[in-house]
């Protein structure tokens, strides 16, 4: 099993020199892909301009886009961001897409959030034709630039439910889930529920598993950081919901995050991403300690 790390984005104390620092760091450890996420109304960078700065200063990990809402985005923005980020990775870029759960960045954006699910299938089929080459109306160019993976990169789906599952096995080339607690049971149902959804949809090869979880490594009091930073990020679910969710969060010792990468790595993921809730840099070399361990 692969392990990736996300950028500290949502974290508290992100500043100008995180992104660069983070993403040399990654590139330089023992892990197969440094990620960002997508959210707007909050206090983190905007993700497409942070994955082009990964790209740009990273030589040798995966750069996955984790997720792109893309209900919220016109297909074709989206088709010649995926084109420029593909070019600066040299055909490094991995995509996921999905509808997000947060109303508030759909208003802030001035998308429809009604009807999220069915936009999400159309604008999947849209962007594939775009990344294709074909042109967005008669008489158009294509949308550029070209990708140097033939025809774009693979596209996962942030599907966790029966309904949303099905939906996505018709497009999709895999998942990418998430387990706040880690939770192997958990991560093993997801990747069953996409193996048979798979199966029902006639097709042939078996969908690429992502999964992740909230960690806190490298800093004094990490399992508070751990629950403060949860807490936070899903405020928008209400605080009695919130702190609910944060209270699960476990990963916040090498011990407990070497127990939840092999509960991963039995339960079938391909790749688990370590989505970290502090901005220090002492993360990833405890990471890499506990990833160079399972060797």
């Amino acid at each position: 099993m692969k392990i990736g790390v996300a950028l500290p984005q949502m974290a508290p104390g992100y500043g100008p020199g995180t992104t660069v620092d983070w993403a040399r760091r990654i590139d330089a450890g023992p892990f197969s892909s440094v990620s960002v996420g997508e959210r707007v109304t909050f206090s983190n960078p905007e993700m497409v301009a942070t994955l082009g700065a990964c790209a740009a200063v990273t030589e040798r990990v995966q750069v996955l886009a984790n997720l792109f809402v893309l209900p919220q985005h016109p297909v074709a923005m989206v088709a010649q961001q995926i084109g420029t980020l593909d070019q600066l990775s040299n055909g490094r870029l991995e995509v996921a897409v999905g509808v997000g759960g947060r109303e508030h960045d759909y208003r802030s954006l001035g998308a429809e959030f009604k009807g999220r699910h069915q936009q999400l299938d159309d604008k999947v089929a849209e962007l594939k034709a775009l990344l294709a080459g074909e042109p967005p109306f008669e008489g158009a160019d294509p949308v550029g630039p070209a990708c140097v993976q033939p025809g774009g990169p693979i596209i996962l789906a942030g599907a966790l439910g029966p309904k949303a599952m099905r939906r996505a096995a018709r497009w999709a080339d895999g998942i990418s889930g998430f387990s706040v607690r880690g939770d192997a049971e958990e991560i093993v149902k997801v990747g069953e529920l996409a193996d048979q959804c798979w199966a029902e949809a006639g097709r042939t090869t078996t969908p690429r598993k992502v999964n992740g979880c909230f960690t806190a490594l490298g800093v004094p009091d990490a399992s508070e950081a751990l629950h403060s930073f949860v807490a936070r990020y899903l405020g928008f679910l209400g605080p009695k919901l919130a702190e609910m969710i944060a209270a699960s969060a476990r990963a916040s010792t090498p011990e407990v995050l070497a127990e939840i990468l092999d509960g991963a790595e039995q339960a079938g993921c391909d790749e688990f991403i370590l989505v970290p809730a502090v901005t220090d840099l002492k993360f990833v070399d405890v990471a890499a300690e506990v990833v160079a361990a399972r060797s």
